[in-house]
């Protein structure tokens, strides 16, 4: 999971692609960086770490130019602490192109090969990223005729690139001294929304990015969800070109951007996050009513901040008092995407504070988003006790996580997966509640799309059902030795 904007304006790009990244940190932390475009000269910084800890006075006045692109990074292909795996990533042929990607490839195993064998092309680093731009490099080079690329070469480029990479990818790409070019896999399994604005010499300027909030930020309007398989190419003039690149597309959005990834003010793919979490607070209710007789609960807390709509929703629902019992540090980093498991259960200590006067004595129902490896949840539970409840019960708004997620969230070894084998009972022992409810696969479903037109979501994580349909056994087994979290 990234965070990436591109920004075709008629002013500067650097300061408005700062703050788009600054919007977007809470889908990547390990790294970040800027390329801007100065007619067909681009201007580059990458650096580890947080953006407003990355960008000094001196890299922003070198990013010169009236388009860029940006990117902040989760890691789940390629080391997380490795300066040379930042994007943006850059080919100087054919006229020089910069990229920046989210999402997870999964045949960059025959990719590698053919990119070396057939292609002859060299990639310097083990991101995935780097192989989708030389495959895009690749095919814009066979499709191209003459110094000005045209829309239909652009988009003949994108069709053969459908045709080579699998698994999920929403990419924005920078032609040096052409244009700016965003794509998105034909499952439209990760976001990428288009805006655009007016200017004071009434002129377009665009905007992508993954998320909703950076446009209204930024005062764009909301043009649409760019399609699955969808190309849209805007020339250095503003001018701007789509096509579907693709023969078979099929909407199926990833489901845990509504529970957990997304900013709860965001529209995705016409479906409001906050409402959808909300709904899920509904159908939560429901189940917990089914197996917890509501008396027996005195208080309904959250696991701030993603999973508070739910939380709401489910103390609505039963009649019980809610209560916010953590405060949370703001100042660290969330803990679902920390590298590693040490650093994640250092830091949920470091993260949360339990307050005493909110737990003595009584019966609490925690709701947290979702429960992934268990480290968070176990941890939660411990100082819920040590601040003197009598009982804790930990509920999920998700039902529970049993199998590997391929397409951008780093959940890549099932052995690292608290519910992969396990059913309830067994996870409550291990995270020492006094008892575990999760949200049912159906009800998610549901809750996500019953206002919409999606028929169907990306749930792989929860039902071991790959959309791309090529995720096997032999697959899973080579991710898991071969990629560490």
């Amino acid at each position: 999971m990234c965070g990436i904007v591109g920004i075709v304006s008629t002013q500067p790009v650097n300061q408005q692609i700062y703050d788009s990244l600054l919007l977007l940190q809470h889908r990547g932390q390990d790294s970040t960086g800027i390329a801007s475009m100065e007619g067909s000269v681009f201007h580059v910084h990458k650096s580890k770490g947080y953006v407003k800890e990355a960008y000094r006075t001196r890299h922003m006045r070198s990013l010169t130019g009236n388009i860029g692109i940006g990117h902040v990074r989760y890691a789940t292909k390629g080391a997380a602490d490795r300066e040379e795996e930042a994007q943006p990533f850059y080919v100087n042929a054919p006229y020089g192109i910069v990229l920046v990607h989210n999402g997870n490839l999964i045949n960059t195993r025959e990719l590698e090969k053919d990119l070396f064998q057939i292609d002859r092309r060299h990639t310097n680093s083990t991101s995935d990223t780097e192989m989708l731009l030389n495959v895009l490099a690749t095919e814009l080079q066979i499709t191209t005729s003459k110094n000005e690329l045209t829309p239909d070469q652009v988009f003949s480029a994108v069709r053969s690139v459908h045709q080579r990479v699998k698994g999920s990818y929403a990419s924005i790409a920078l032609i040096a001294g052409q244009g700016l070019l965003a794509f998105r896999d034909p499952f439209g399994i990760r976001p990428l929304v288009l805006g655009r604005r007016t200017s004071l010499n009434n002129k377009d300027e665009w905007i992508v990015a993954s998320e909703s909030l950076v446009l209204e930020n930024g005062d764009y309007q909301i043009v649409r969800d760019i399609s699955p398989g969808e190309a849209i190419y805007i020339t250095i003039r503003g001018e701007l070109f789509s096509m579907q690149c693709s023969d078979n597309t099929f909407l199926c959005p990833c489901s845990f951007e509504y529970v957990y990834l997304a900013r709860p003010d965001s529209i995705m793919n016409g479906i409001s996050v906050y409402e959808a979490r909300l709904r899920m607070g509904d159908y939560l209710a429901k189940t917990i009513s089914k197996s917890v007789n509501s008396g027996d609960i005195d208080v309904i807390m959250p696991i701030p901040d993603s999973s508070r709509p739910a939380a709401m929703q489910v103390a609505r629902q039963l009649g019980i008092e809610y209560r916010e019992g953590f405060y949370k540090n703001r100042y660290v980093g969330r803990t679902f995407i920390m590298p590693g498991q040490a650093e994640r259960k250092k830091s949920v200590r470091q993260k949360l504070n339990a307050m005493g006067t909110e737990f003595k004595d009584k019966n609490v129902l925690i709701v947290d988003d979702s429960v992934v490896r268990g480290t968070t949840s176990k941890e939660i539970v411990q100082m819920a006790k040590l601040s003197g409840a009598n009982k804790v019960l930990f509920t999920s708004a998700a039902p529970p996580v049993r199998y590997p997620h391929v397409y951008g969230i780093n959940m890549p070894s099932r052995k690292e997966l608290i519910a992969h084998n396990r059913d309830s009972l067994e996870i409550q022992r291990v995270i020492s509640a006094d008892q575990v409810i999760y949200q049912e696969v159906d009800d998610l479903k549901n809750s996500i799309i019953e206002k919409s037109d999606i028929k169907q979501l990306d749930m792989s994580c929860f039902t071991g059902e790959y959309i791309t349909g090529d995720v096997t056994k032999e697959y899973l087994e080579w991710v898991e030795q071969t990629h560490h979290s």
